[in-house]
Order: C-alpha cells, then structure tokens, then sequence
C-alpha cells in the first residue's frame, strides 16, 4: 500500500557510502555544465534546481516541464535512479480530472475496483485504482528533462540559492527545492505504517481481477496488520505486509518471510521473487508544525513529506505532490521566496484541514488495543462508498465526520474520550 517509501525519519541523502563516494567524481564532473562557485561566470545559471528525484520532485519536474517549457530545471539525486524501488498507488478519486489527465504517462497500472477483507467479512468497491512504478517514473521524468539530470550526487548542503555537494563544490540556481524526504522530527507524534514489499512470479495464474488493498483476516501481531495485493499481470503480483504500530524498526526478512507465507497460504505457488520494496511511513497523532518548520536548516524551499504534505492516516503523498507541482507550476514568478511561501502555506493548511484525522489516529494508536485496531478499519469500511472516496482524498465533510463517529465506537469510550484531548496538538500552522 506504499505511496512515498522511507526507511526512517532522518534526513536524506545525508548519509555517505562508498558507492556515493566512488560515483561522486563523476557527479561533479557532470555538474561542471552548470554554474560553480568562481567557474565559468558565463555559464547559465537554472532556473530551478531540485534536491532530490523522488516523488515531489519528479512529479514538479514532469509538470513544468509541460506548463513550463522555457525554465531550465534540473534534478540532482543521491542514488543511481529517479523514485528508488517504490510503487505509488492512488485511488482516482484522490485527484481532479485535471490533475489525472497530466498524470496518465505515469501509470503502469489501473484497476477498475479493488477489494477489502477483515474477519467481519469482506467489500467490493467501484473506485477506480491505479499505481506509478519506480520503473515509469524513472522513464517518465528523464524523458522530461533531457541531460538536466544528475544521479549518484551526494548533497551536502542545501541554501535558498545552491547546493553544496560532499566534495565541497557549489551549484548555484536562481531557486533550489529540497525534497530529500522527511526531516527529524521531535516536535510531532508519529505512529508508523511499515511494510514489505515483494514482487513474485508465480508457476500458475493467480485469477485476481482486481487488487485487494486491506486483507485484515491474518494474525495481527501486535499491530494492525494487513496484506496488500496488486495483481500486475495473470502471473505477477506485487504482495506487501504492512503493519501500523508505534514504534519504526522493520524486520524485512521477517515480513519477506510473511508475504511468502501469505502467497502459500493463498494456493500461489511462488516461481521467483523478481524484486523487494520496503518503507516506514510516518502516521501523526498531534504535534506543533510551526516548531518543525523553525527547526529546518535553512531556508530553501520544501516539498513532499519534508514539507509536511501527505495523508496522516496512510502517510500517502502522491495527491499533495500532484497539488504542489499544479500550484508551482501555474506560479508566474518562481523565485526561492514565493516558492516556500506557497509550499508552506499548503502544508499549513493541510494541517489544519486534518485535525480530525489525526484525530482517528489517535484513536486506533491510544484508544484500540493493537490486536483489536482492525475493528476500527472494519467498521469504516461499512460505510458509504462516495463517504470512503472523500476520506482518502482528504474532503470530509462535517456530516462525514459525525457519521464516522456515530454509533457505537469500535474501542473502550473512555480510551476514545481520551484520544480527543491529546496536549500538544496544534491544531493551525
């Protein structure tokens, strides 16, 4: 179910290995086109440099690309590829027509519907559902922007106006992105979603028409547990077990060990693993956002989840970054300034818009006891299928948000009653 995958909470690409370090000669040797700190004055200096090729950034590259074809824009990126080995998926109702029809290059698959289970019993829904691959998305964006690309460039530094890499050069850029995924964050209350990820061939068809995005019937584990199931071809299936719990380690042998445990249990006879994918999302319960923003360094413009713009409840961010790259794009001045401005001023609003989400989070993570907080899921799903849209496209309405908590709660009262009053949530930037 992954969107925008992280390992942790810390910032990236901050780390250093050796492929960062044999690579980096390299790196810089292609940046040399661009405009260096006392080289080449001549030299034009871009438009917009993005730090980092992720979701936000690629998505933001792609799009001015279309609206803007006279910026010249540039990506640098700490691994060998744009989006990693993730797999963004989305419901289409998360998007305006407008914003779907730009994103159609990126998507490797749709499904008409999809399916949830849990041991109160199961769900069909017509909403109509798609996934990005790293593979497309890599395609996509370098196609976009031609020998303006730079891979396996370690960052340094990142200021409103350039870039420092780890050999100390700097990259200068009318303005400069930073979308190297989430900052530490200690001023806010996280729960995680975790999960892994395994693409297997199998030896016979597997006859899924459509995916199963929540099968909640399996042992929880002290957590909410579920497995996640794309059908990709009649043989291939992406399968992930993910788990919402408190704390962030990830076992990924354990977990592969669980999805392949899950595909025997199913009767599909696993003929090869072609791939892996992991990720721990940040899930938020409350916090104070105006802290997190004063305890960046520095005051380059932000974007995705080092901005704050994802979905509290699934940590999905891919319909905030298709609205920040519309918002950016359609801006008429593009300078560092207005560009945070605007970053700062959605992720703000994002955050007042979903206290009430943060709300249910608090809820599952406080109220529900870990092997009952499927119940929660369980009895959302009972609700109306336009109800269900809104909430993953993050519209609720007020009647929308009474109807979810009406009735008899799915955890202890007086553990729900709690869950309203936690301290310390903010509830405006």
């Amino acid at each position: 179910m992954n969107d925008a995958s992280i390992r942790d909470l810390s910032p990236g690409p901050g780390g250093r290995t050796a492929r960062d370090r044999t690579s980096l000669a390299a790196a810089t040797r292609a940046c040399d086109q661009w405009r260096m700190k006392d080289a080449h004055p001549e030299t034009p200096v871009p438009d917009l440099l993005l730090v980092g090729g992720g979701l936000a950034n690629g998505l933001l590259a792609f799009r001015l690309s279309q609206q803007r074809p006279d910026l010249d824009v540039r990506i640098l990126e700490a691994a060998n590829r744009l989006g990693g080995t993730h797999t963004w998926s989305f419901f289409d109702t998360d998007l305006t027509p407008a914003q779907l029809a730009w994103m159609e290059p990126f998507i490797a698959h749709r499904w008409p519907g999809y399916r949830v289970r849990f041991p109160g019993g199961q769900r069909h829904l017509s909403t109509p559902y798609s996934s990005v691959t790293a593979d497309r998305f890599d395609a996509v964006v370098k196609a976009a922007l031609p020998g303006r690309i730079v891979l396996d460039a370690a960052v340094a530094e990142v200021t409103p106006h350039a870039v420092v890499l780890e050999d100390r050069r700097r990259l200068i850029a009318k303005a400069v992105i930073d979308g190297r995924g989430p900052a530490a964050a200690p001023d806010l209350a996280l729960g995680f979603q975790k999960f892994v990820g395994l693409e297997v061939r199998l030896a016979a068809p597997h006859g899924l028409a459509e995916p199963i995005i929540m099968d909640a019937t399996v042992p929880q584990n002290g957590a909410y547990r579920f497995l996640y199931t794309l059908p990709l071809d009649d043989r291939t299936l992406l399968i992930e077990d993910t788990r919402y719990s408190a704390g962030a380690e990830l076992d990924q042998d354990d977990l592969s060990n669980e999805v392949l445990a899950y595909a025997a249990a199913k009767g599909w006879a696993v003929g090869s693993v072609l791939r892996r994918e992991s990720g721990v999302l940040p899930i938020t319960l409350g916090g104070d956002p105006d802290r997190y923003w004063s305890e960046l360094d520095g005051d380059a413009a932000r974007s995705g989840l080092r901005a704050l713009l994802f979905h509290p409840v699934t940590g999905y961010s891919l319909p905030e970054a298709v609205g920040l790259a519309s918002a950016i794009a359609s801006c008429s001045a593009l300078d560092t300034a207005t560009v945070a401005a605007l970053a700062r001023h959605r992720s703000d609003a994002l955050w007042r818009r979903n206290a009430y989400l943060r709300l249910l989070n608090r809820m599952m993570f406080n109220a529900a006891e870990p092997a009952e907080r499927y119940k929660v899921l369980q009895r959302f799903y009972t609700l109306p299928q336009p109800l269900v849209e809104r909430f993953y496209a993050g519209r609720l309405t007020w009647g929308d948000r009474l109807r979810i908590l009406s009735g008899k709660p799915p955890v202890p009262v007086h553990k729900a009653l709690r869950a309203f009053r936690l301290k310390g949530d903010r509830p405006h930037g």
